[in-house]
C-alpha cells in the first residue's frame, strides 16, 4: 500500500472506527430497550406478565449474537480471497439493510429474523477492519491501529447506547433502529472515501482459513470466551429493568446507568490491552476474577441508587478487561488463518451474548427476580476460569510431549500450539 499522509491515515482509522461504533450501538441498545420492544411486539404477553414479556424480547440479543457466532467464521472463510475494502463496503451495505428491516417489520418473528441477519456481518467487519487499520499504521504502530477500531465498540457505550436509547424510549424503538442505520449509512460513505484500496491477501483461500478450525486450543479459547463474556451479559441484557424494578429509579435513568457500563468498558479495554501485552496468561485468571467480584457487587448494590451506578461501572471495567488477553490467545492459536482468527473473539464474545441473555431470561421467567442473573453470572465465570485452566493445561503438556520427543530424537522440531 502506498504511503499515507499522517492526516489520511487519522481519517482513515476513524473511518473504521466509526463502523465498530454503530455496530456497538446496534448491538447494545436493545439492552435498553426491551421492555419498550416486548409492550409493543409483545402486548398481550407483556400486559399480562411483564417480566416474562421481557424474558421473551431477550432473545432479540440472543438472535442477533447468534447471528454473529454464524456470521464471524463463515464470512471471514468465504470471502477470503476478496479485497479487503470490498468486502467492508459489502458487509456496511448487509449492517444497513437488516437494521432497518429490524426497524419496519411489523412482527415480533420477523424482527427476531433481522436481528439474525444483522449480526452476521459483525465480527467479519471487526476482524477485516482490524487487519486493514493495522497494515494503514504499519510495523511498529500496528496495535494503535487495531486498538482504535476496538474503541469504536467501546465509545459506542459511553455515547451511542445512552443517546439511542433516549430516543427509543422517549420517541419510538423504531426510530432508534433507523438512526442505527443511518450511522452505518454514514460508515459505508466514510469508508468509501478515506479507506485506500486493499487488495485481497496473498494466499489467501478458504482452505487455509478453515485450518483454525482444526486446532483444539482454538476451540478450547473460543469456549473460555464465551462463558467468560457469557457472566456480563447475563445482567447487562437485563439492565433496564434491573435499574427501574430493583434499584427503583425512573426509566430515565437507565441511559445514565449505561453510561456508566460504557465509561468502565473504555477503561477497561484499555487496561486490560496492557496488561495482556505484559502476560495475556495472567490477565484472563485476573479479568475472570475481576469480573465474580463485579458480578457480586451487582447482586449486593443493586437496590440502591447509587449502588446500581457503582456496580455498572465495575461490572463494564472487569468484563472488558478479559477482551484483549482472549483476542491475543485467539490470534496465537489460530495459526496462518489470520482473518479467521480475528473475527473468532467476537463468535466468541457473542455466544457469550447469547447464552448469557438466554440463561438471565430463564431464570427471571422463572419467578427469581431481576438480580438472578448475576448469580447465573458468578457460575458462568467460575466456570471460564476451570476452561482456561484446561486450556493451559493441554497446552503445557503438548509443549511436554514435544521436548521428550525432541530429546529422544536426532532433529529438534518446533514447539506446536495445538
Amino acid at each position: 500500500m502506498p504511503p499515507l499522509s499522517p492526516g489520511r491515515r487519522r481519517l482513515a482509522l476513524l473511518a473504521l472506527a466509526l463502523g465498530g461504533f454503530a455496530i456497538g450501538t446496534t448491538e447494545f441498545v436493545a439492552m435498553g430497550l426491551l421492555p419498550n420492544i416486548a409492550a409493543a411486539l409483545l402486548h398481550t404477553q407483556y400486559a399480562a406478565d411483564p417480566q416474562a414479556g421481557i424474558a421473551h424480547a431477550g432473545w432479540l440479543v440472543s438472535a442477533y449474537a447468534l447471528g454473529v457466532v454464524v456470521g464471524a467464521p463463515t464470512i471471514a472463510a468465504t470471502s477470503a480471497r476478496l479485497p479487503r475494502k470490498r468486502l467492508l463496503l459489502m458487509l456496511l451495505v448487509a449492517f444497513t439493510l437488516a437494521t432497518v428491516a429490524s426497524a419496519v417489520l411489523p412482527t415480533f418473528g420477523l424482527v427476531l429474523v433481522a436481528r439474525f441477519v444483522a449480526g452476521l456481518p459483525h465480527g467479519a467487519y471487526f476482524g477485516v477492519a482490524s487487519i486493514v487499520a493495522a497494515e494503514i499504521m504499519g510495523p511498529g504502530s500496528r496495535g494503535k491501529g487495531v486498538a482504535m477500531v476496538l474503541a469504536g465498540l467501546t465509545i459506542a457505550n459511553v455515547v451511542g447506547v445512552p443517546g439511542v436509547t433516549w430516543v427509543g424510549q422517549h420517541a419510538s424503538w423504531r426510530l432508534a433502529y433507523l438512526l442505527v442505520a443511518a450511522l452505518f449509512a454514514l460508515t459505508f460513505f466514510a469508508v468509501l472515501a478515506l479507506v485506500p484500496h486493499r487488495p485481497a491477501p496473498e494466499g489467501a483461500s478458504i482452505r487455509r482459513e478453515l485450518q483454525a478450525f482444526g486446532r483444539t486450543q482454538v476451540w478450547i479459547v473460543m469456549g473460555l470466551g464465551a462463558i467468560g463474556f457469557g457472566g456480563f451479559f447475563a445482567v447487562y441484557s437485563y439492565i433496564s429493568p434491573l435499574v427501574v424494578h430493583v434499584a427503583g429509579l425512573s426509566a430515565a435513568s437507565v441511559p445514565l446507568v449505561l453510561v456508566a457500563v460504557g465509561v468502565g468498558m473504555t477503561i477497561g479495554n484499555v487496561t486490560g490491552g496492557i496488561l495482556a501485552d505484559r502476560d495475556v496468561r495472567q490477565t484472563i485468571f485476573l479479568g475472570l476474577g475481576a469480573l465474580m467480584v463485579s458480578l457480586i457487587l451487582v447482586v449486593v448494590l443493586a437496590p440502591t441508587g447509587i449502588g446500581i451506578f457503582i456496580a455498572a461501572f465495575v461490572l463494564g471495567l472487569t468484563s472488558s478487561m478479559i477482551g484483549p488477553a482472549v483476542q491475543s490467545r485467539l490470534m496465537d492459536v489460530a495459526g496462518h488463518a489470520h482473518t479467521i482468527g480475528a473475527a473468532l473473539n467476537h463468535s466468541a464474545f457473542n455466544l457469550g451474548n447469547s447464552l448469557g441473555a438466554f440463561l438471565g431470561g430463564a431464570a427471571i421467567a422463572a419467578g427469581l427476580g431481576y438480580r438472578s442473573p448475576a448469580v447465573i453470572g458468578v457460575g458462568l465465570a467460575v466456570l471460564g476460569v476451570g476452561i482456561a485452566v484446561v486450556s493451559y493445561t493441554v497446552e503445557r503438556r503438548s509443549r511436554a510431549a514435544v521436548q521428550r520427543t525432541s530429546t529422544t530424537g536426532s532433529i529438534t522440531a518446533p514447539v506446536p500450539t495445538v
